[in-house]
């Protein structure tokens, strides 16, 4: 198995981070596997799937998107930059900044984390220049078709899901939030983070920093820096699945229907949602509500003591009650 040797100075200098781009990619990944998690990504997909497999019908393209995205569960690395660390997401901005990275990647470099990617030589019409800008090209349409025009309620629901992370990382420690995170990482105690289930040699992330960047497809990755002119890597980052789904606009969360004629729809929704602690922000952008109809239904249910809230940091997290989850677990009864 892989894993990192990570000290406590390490996790202290630890930090969630929101990148656009890995967000992009992420989509990216959905796209070209054609494979949807939950009904409302199966929607994005049949909207935008078409206009998507129009943009890779060239077979240098579709071949490229295939070996850089790990037909063998290897990314090629150039694709997978560690996020930008400094200052927050605003959008466009930090996307093309973020996505500069990839341009200006040099062929030989990019050819090299492909045939690693690949597992053996690459097809013959892979060996050519001016891939990286291929798809840096692609990455961008993904974005200002498909991430841009939702990238504020992504945001939200990315942002509201660190505020949860943080929360939980306060109550039981770093054990707990990163055994949460991908179904192969786990805290294995003596300083080693297990990050997958592969025969990868152990690395020591002392002295660098580690980054974990939340995503709302449910794909994740790993991203290491490239070592500088002292071997050293300075940054690293998990790329992982946020805890709530993104939900299309004005489609409330899925609730019991009995449950729904108890309470009413918008109501049940937001209970059934609070099986881990969230935020009036991360309600909202998982309801498809608006914050004050949330913000209506989050009193009538702490009044009626199903839901209880606390505060972590600046947010304010809700969740259920003992009563709340006998309530709810007794419609799938």
């Amino acid at each position: 198995m892989g894993w990192w040797e990570v000290n406590a100075d390490t996790l202290a200098n630890s930090r969630f981070v929101v990148s656009p781009l890995c967000e992009t990619t992420a989509g990216l990944m959905v796209l070209a596997k054609d494979s949807a998690t939950h009904p409302a990504e199966r929607r994005w997909l049949d909207r935008h799937g078409p206009a998507y497999r129009e943009r890779t019908s060239d077979p240098v393209t579709a071949l490229l998107v295939r070996v850089a995205l790990g037909r063998h569960r290897w990314i090629a690395d150039f694709l997978t930059p560690v996020p930008r660390r400094e200052g927050p997401a605003q959008g466009a901005a930090d996307f093309y900044d973020e996505l500069a990275r990839i341009r200006e990647t040099p062929d030989d470099t990019a050819l090299g984390d492909l045939e690693l990617a690949h597992r053996g030589p690459l097809p013959a019409p892979l060996l050519r220049p001016g891939l990286p800008e291929r798809i840096a090209d692609l990455l961008e349409w993904v974005w200002r078709e498909t991430v841009a025009p939702d990238w504020s309620r992504r945001r939200r629901v990315i942002e509201a899901d660190v505020v949860a992370r943080t929360g939980q990382l306060s109550r039981s420690g770093w054990a707990a939030a990163l055994d949460d995170m991908h179904p192969e990482m786990r805290w294995l105690g003596d300083n080693r983070l297990q990050i997958n289930t592969r025969a990868f040699p152990p690395r020591k992330l002392m002295g660098s920093q580690l980054l974990l960047a939340p995503v709302t497809p449910r794909r994740g990755w790993i991203s290491i820096d490239r070592p500088d002119a002292h071997g050293a890597v300075r940054g690293n980052a998990v790329v992982y699945p946020c805890s709530g789904t993104l939900t299309e606009p004005g489609r409330a969360a899925a609730a019991p229907e009995a449950l729904a004629r108890l309470l009413g729809t918008g109501r049940a929704g937001v209970l059934a949602l609070l099986d881990s602690p969230m935020s009036t922000t991360h309600l909202v952008a998982l309801t498809g509500q608006g914050l004050g109809s949330v913000g209506r239904h989050l009193k009538v249910l702490l009044d009626a003591g199903l839901v209880g809230r606390r505060r972590a940091g600046r947010s304010v997290l809700y969740y259920r009650t003992a009563v709340g989850d006998v309530l709810v677990r007794a419609q799938d009864a």
